[in-house]
């Protein structure tokens, strides 16, 4: 049975079953800014479970199910192994009220042993604890279906929240044997009945409350590689259908070091690397098709640090770099020697990322070859410090980049709205804003595009400006709920976080209609006649792929 066959079983068995099939999910979440990327194929569906939102209304039925794509990074250093991945597809049903316990147990037993024959090892179900208690029905119900091996947990197989608050609750989970005979967690059926006001992390120090949500939600992951590997009888997820030709091509490349075929030691070491070139190069293709472009800081970090692992276990067995990652790719090997040199110095790791671009994963190889100790815990100090100023940068990012709020200030801000509409209509809309600097001067609008501007393109974009400037368009405001604002079509960085309801700036009559709208929460001027002329005084490169203009209104 192929990956393919094993994902469209799930979904026709549930389809029988009462179920609407809902497309996965975005892989950069649209409505939840508690997390980087979509973890689970329970995110999209959080406001059903919190009687939000009504899923009968919205999806003609009370049970759902789904194939979501995910990214989990919380398991990177296992990643290369016989079962863990950064990117994965999680099979899933779903119940908002519709059915409970027995049903869902019901299901699982019998699409395991009935649909896809296999043998359960054994389960899992909560032991309870002071607040929640212990979940004896989970027990009875598997222990009618016949399971022998019927285990109490404690809290493992309580699951939850997501993000820093969210539904939550206990969880039964189902154990297979793999082809090497160990037992691996395949399903994990979760028992919505609590809602939880703060994070995982804040529930187990004591610092979160549980409430008990009006009804009994089902909410159930399975990851998809992992059960293929057990159902094509495959020791390892890379041995799958799927996996196993980017596997191949790896360490069939004729450039595979020879020596990495030796002892057994290599041999292994050989697998390991060729596994996290596989898993991070699929991991960072699908967030690179979601819009996010590496960095520093947020989900572009993730980002990075996925391609230079990638890159680092390729250079270790002679592999090639993908080639989508030439970009990141020349930029790390600017600055690996020069790091390389650092890290033999014993530079600071927190230096060792923050100038050189050096994951702190990368530094933990480094130091275990070396046998040197480093300090993570200053590291985690300093990266919390490098976040809040991230942060706050993000936040003038959002109120427009101004270094104060003068008149000229913000007659600029307004300028680069006209700006960034124009580079878009002349370039093309490829171009996103990636920054801005505004001074009573001047202003500098950094934007992604690939090349150059030629004259002619700049005086399309000044003569564009200046029109609108001419017609003297309102310059006007709405608050707007998240995903109503998103779609109006206002522009919007697509990694950052933005609050539940936004305020959107548009130039013109009305929004439909409007030449320019984005999430903005800057001061603007009333009317862009009161702008004067626009003048591109410099064009130029910031760095691979963004572009620079600097502008003056006369």
């Amino acid at each position: 049975m192929t990956v393919n066959e094993v994902r469209q079983k799930f979904l026709e068995f549930f389809k029988a079953r009462g179920h609407t099939i809902i497309p996965s999910a975005p892989l950069v979440p649209d409505h939840d800014p508690s997390v980087l990327f979509t973890t689970a194929g329970m995110q999209q569906f959080k406001p059903y479970f919190l009687g939000e939102k009504d899923a009968l209304k919205d999806f003609g039925s009370k049970n759902t199910v789904s194939i979501q794509k995910c990214v989990r990074t919380s398991d990177i250093e296992e990643v290369g192994d016989a079962t863990h991945l950064t990117f994965f597809e999680m099979l899933g049903n779903f119940s908002f009220g519709g059915y409970g316990r027995k049903e869902a147990i019901l299901y699982a037993h019998d699409f395991m042993t009935k649909e896809l024959g296999l043998q359960i090892s054994y389960v899992s179900f909560y032991k309870g604890n002071e607040t929640v208690p212990r979940d004896a029905e989970s027990e009875a119900i598997w222990k009618s279906l016949g399971v022998v091996d019927v285990r109490e947990e404690g809290a493992d197989v309580f699951w939850g929240p997501t993000g820093d608050k969210g539904p939550c609750g206990p969880t039964t989970e189902i154990y297979c044997k793999d082809a090497n005979g160990k037992d691996v967690e395949i399903w994990n059926i979760v028992f919505n009945e609590y809602f939880c006001n703060g994070s995982r992390e804040k529930l187990d120090r004591g610092e979160a409350k549980l409430t008990k949500l009006p009804f009994l939600g089902i909410d159930t992951g399975m990851g998809l590689e992992r059960l293929a590997a057990i159902v094509q009888k495959k020791k390892s997820v890379y041995d799958t259908d799927e996996l196993e030709r980017s596997t191949k091509q790896i360490l069939q490349s004729p450039r595979v070091a020879p020596s990495s075929r030796g002892s057994t030691r290599h041999s292994q070491n050989l697998f390991r690397s060729a596994h996290i070139v596989v898993d991070h190069t699929r991991a960072a293709t699908e967030i690179m098709k979601a819009g996010v472009e590496p960095s520093n800081v947020g989900r572009g970090y993730v980002l990075r640090r996925l391609i230079r692992r990638a890159i680092l276990h390729s250079d270790r067995i002679g592999a090639p770099v993908d080639e989508r990652f030439r970009d990141e790719e020349t930029r790390f090997r600017k600055t690996l020697s020069a790091g390389l040199k650092e890290f033999e110095k014993g530079t600071d790791p927190f230096v060792l990322f923050s100038s050189y671009g050096f994951p702190l994963e990368l530094t933990k190889e480094l130091a275990q070859e070396k046998k040197r100790a480093i300090d993570e815990a200053k590291f985690r100090v300093d990266m919390k410090a490098h976040q809040e100023i991230s942060r706050a940068g993000a936040e003038k990012k959002f109120r427009g980049g101004l270094a104060d709020t003068s008149e000229m200030s913000v007659k600029y801000h307004t300028a680069t709205h006209l700006l960034h509409q124009a580079l878009r209509d002349v370039l093309g809309s490829e171009v996103r804003q990636k920054g801005s600097n505004i001074t009573p001067e001047r202003l500098r609008f950094d934007f992604a595009f690939p090349r150059k501007m030629t004259e002619e393109e700049k005086k399309r974009v000044e003569e564009r400006v200046n029109e609108k400037i001419k017609a003297d368009l309102p310059v006007q405001k709405v608050v707007l709920p998240f995903a109503e604002a998103k779609k109006s079509g206002a522009l919007h960085f697509f990694d950052e976080k933005y609050p539940d309801t936004v305020l959107i700036h548009y130039i013109g009559d009305s929004l439909p209609t409007a030449y320019s709208k984005e999430f903005c929460g800057g001061p603007h001027i009333e009317h862009t006649g009161a702008l004067g002329h626009f003048k591109i005084t410099k064009e130029e490169a910031v760095s691979a792929g963004v572009r620079r203009i600097k502008a003056t209104l006369q």
